[in-house]
């Protein structure tokens, strides 16, 4: 059976509920395939909706990316609006950056309304190196306040000591909007608020087959020991979905990102790294984030492999990254190391869509998950019930696969991301 990596999001998420193994034949309105943010954010939606909802995951809830992330609530996409306009055109700008802030709402609705414990802090920094990156967030203050965030502040190198405390930025920005949370108790929190709505979970039940129906025919989900016949599908599998369904795998690369926790730091030390309890990120292209636990241990992540998996040791490869942005927390203990794969695309803007008349799916967030999750899950229950206008916005754009297929598309994936890497280092 599948179990939870070694983590710190596992050892603290005081886990209470098994959900049971499908070992029968059940019909049911929807089956939504993957018990992560995707599946659940659309699961609670559909059920909010009255729709009778079942909920397949492979391992056990959050297991994948939604339970190994940063934990960062950031908004718009991993692709800007401004991009999105340039190379998508004005009205389909516009139609996204109008959803561009909408996740972390999503989330903060369910965690006041089904009192979700998931230790929430709110506010994030985008940190820049140069002055250059500096020009890029003021940039990035004015299209966001186009589409609505007015809780937006540039802060200058003098400024800096009050957000995080280290020597290594110029300046920066301050999202108000943005936040933080413990990412594997968000998924068990809203598995528990889909329970108590009435939606069934199976756990440890991979899907092995689908047999897509058409019109009025039933679909069915296929596991080793059971069968669900559904009138539609969602598939929500992201990274972990494997190539249940190839159509997706082509247009898609899993990527790992890997993730370190201190020893538990004395209160006034905490307080000195980091005296807003901020979320932070820096504003290279292969980035680091970080921020303080519930339990004040430095939670630091970055740095991506192409393919997914991890270094050898992830501590050697996180370690000289953190001690430079905090020499003062050189050579202390780190207690948990992990690694997880999320779901990257060409474009790196997240692909919504349908496979013949009952399947939709979502996936390919390229970093930007615990967000568009959460948004993609309102955008299929709207169109599973009738309303297809959002949804449909992100089904215009071009789902493009990888150049060369799949043998190619991580050589070439890192030779741009080694590009983008020297840019970087250089500053430019």
């Amino acid at each position: 059976m599948s179990q939870y990596p070694n983590s710190y999001y596992a050892a603290s998420s005081n886990r209470t509920t098994d959900y049971p193994v499908l070992q029968e034949a059940v019909e049911t309105d929807i089956c939504v395939v993957g018990g992560g943010y995707s599946g659940l954010a659309t699961a609670i939606s559909l059920r909010e909706k009255g729709y009778q909802v079942t909920l397949l995951e492979a391992a056990k809830i959050g297991f994948g990316a939604s339970g190994r992330n940063g934990g960062q609530l950031v908004n718009s996409f991993s692709r800007d609006i401004d991009h999105i306009e340039r190379h998508y055109g004005k009205d389909t700008a516009s139609a996204m950056g109008d959803m561009a802030f909408e996740g972390a709402d999503i989330i903060r609705g369910f965690i006041e309304k089904y009192k979700l414990n998931v230790d929430y802090k709110h506010g994030g920094f985008f940190a820049a190196f140069t002055d250059k990156q500096m020009q890029e967030l003021a940039d990035k203050k004015a299209l966001w306040e186009r589409f609505g965030n007015d809780k937006l502040r540039l802060v200058d190198k003098s400024e800096i000591s009050q957000i995080v405390n280290t020597e290594s930025y110029v300046g920066g920005l301050v999202d108000e909007h943005c936040g933080h949370i413990h990412p594997l108790k968000l998924a068990l929190e809203e598995a528990r608020a889909f329970s108590e709505l009435g939606g069934v979970i199976y756990e440890q039940s991979k899907v092995v087959e689908i047999k897509h129906g058409n019109g009025e025919n039933l679909s069915e989900v296929i596991t080793a020991k059971g069968r669900v016949k559904a009138r539609k599908v969602v598939l929500a599998g992201n990274a972990y979905m494997g190539n249940l369904e190839p159509k997706l795998a082509r247009k898609s690369m899993p990527c790992g990102t890997q993730i370190i926790t201190t020893e538990v730091l004395p209160d006034d030390l905490a307080q000195r790294l980091i005296p807003s309890g901020y979320c932070v990120e820096d504003m290279n292209y292969k980035l680091d984030y970080y921020r303080l636990t519930a339990d004040n241990r430095l939670l630091f992540g970055g740095g991506v492999t192409y393919g997914g998996g991890d270094p050898t040791s992830i501590e050697n490869y996180l370690r000289p990254r953190f001690e430079k942005v905090f020499p003062a927390l050189k050579g202390i203990n780190i207690d948990y190391a992990w690694g997880g794969d999320f779901l990257l695309t060409l474009s790196r803007l997240p692909q919504l869509g349908k496979i013949g008349d009952n399947t939709y799916y979502t996936q390919g967030y390229s970093g930007h998950g615990v967000n568009t999750t959460h948004l993609a899950g309102r955008l299929l229950a709207e169109a599973i019930d009738g309303e297809t206008g959002r949804f449909d916005v992100f089904t215009s754009l071009p789902h493009y696969p990888f150049p060369g297929g799949r043998m190619m598309r991580v050589p070439f994936t890192k030779l741009g991301a080694w590009y983008y890497g020297v840019r970087d280092k250089l500053g430019w």
